[in-house]
């Protein structure tokens, strides 16, 4: 299989700190030769924000999406799949834009996370960008600015599948509630989700907030909740997917190597990008 890793190496406009550093952590922890060594050809492209205009956590989130987008379409013209490594789930938009729009039911959203993302900017109460990224993958907020990221169009809540989610702030979780996303908490989401996903010709993005995780796997970044799922739910769900849905697109976000002083969260991470992978394969044709 062809692959396009695409690293966008930002957390809330500061490049390469914190979760924005996880990208390239990644690649130096051996994922492309993992991947070469399972027979994948791979490609590395970054997506960078302009040098020289001065780094606001909104301007450039919404600029990098815009970047995002136009090489996730290119990857996809040349029949690779993409795989983003991002700081900030908020990228979504880009990557969804790239692959274009799909008619009602074609597509789904498979969202692994601790958090809901679904906050708007007056539900939220740390002011975090990137805690609103379903809110603007529906169309909940910041339509103007989704509007100019190209090939972009919003996903129908019900397209939503949010797996694993377990710490949501009090108007946020009132939000959810109100919503028509699908949810599955952490017990027993592999069962749950094959229960969820009858097998029927559909595309889906894979979204892996690895703070899905319980943080007795590994503590993937701050923001890491207790109640998570092992590394082994995760790739049971990813495989689960896999055999229900042609996966289109992967996302793997949020890893601060900062807090990874044994490695283990990026093993752990590159041994998901397999299973995402190995997953996509499965309703994809042979290279040619």
């Amino acid at each position: 299989m062809r692959i396009r890793l695409i690293t966008v190496p930002y957390d809330s406009a500061h490049r390469d700190v914190r979760m924005g550093a996880g990208p390239g952590y990644l690649l130096r922890s051996g994922l492309v030769e993992r991947l070469e060594a399972r027979g994948h050809g791979v490609r590395v492209t970054e997506v960078a924000a302009a040098p020289d205009v001065f780094p606001a956590e909104v301007g450039t989130a919404f600029e990098l999406q815009r970047r995002l987008a136009a090489v996730v379409r290119e990857a996809v013209d040349a029949a690779e799949l993409p795989v983003v490594l991002a700081g900030n789930c908020n990228t979504a938009v880009g990557t969804v834009a790239g692959l274009g729009p799909r008619g009602t039911g074609a597509r789904e959203v498979v969202w692994l996370d601790a958090h809901g993302d679904f906050n708007t900017p007056e539900t939220t109460i740390g002011g975090f960008l990137d805690g609103m990224a379903i809110a603007m993958l529906t169309g909940g907020c910041w339509r103007r600015m989704t509007a100019g990221v190209e090939g972009f169009a919003p996903v129908a809540e019900e397209a939503i599948l949010l797996v694993g989610a377990r710490d949501l702030d009090p108007l946020e979780a009132e939000r959810l509630a109100a919503s028509r996303i699908r949810r599955i908490g952490p017990e027993d989401a592999a069962a749950r989700l094959a229960a969820v996903l009858a097998p029927r010709d559909a595309g889906a993005y894979l979204h892996l907030d690895l703070d899905v995780l319980d943080p007795a796997e590994a503590v993937v970044n701050g923001y890491a909740a207790p109640g998570g799922l092992a590394a082994a739910e995760v790739e049971a769900i990813i495989k689960s997917l896999g055999e229900r849905r042609r996966i289109e697109a992967v996302a793997v976000t949020a890893l601060d190597p900062s807090l990874d002083a044994d490695g283990r969260a990026a093993a752990v991470a590159c041994r998901l990008v397999e299973a995402a992978v190995d997953a996509a394969r499965m309703g994809q044709a042979p290279d040619p």
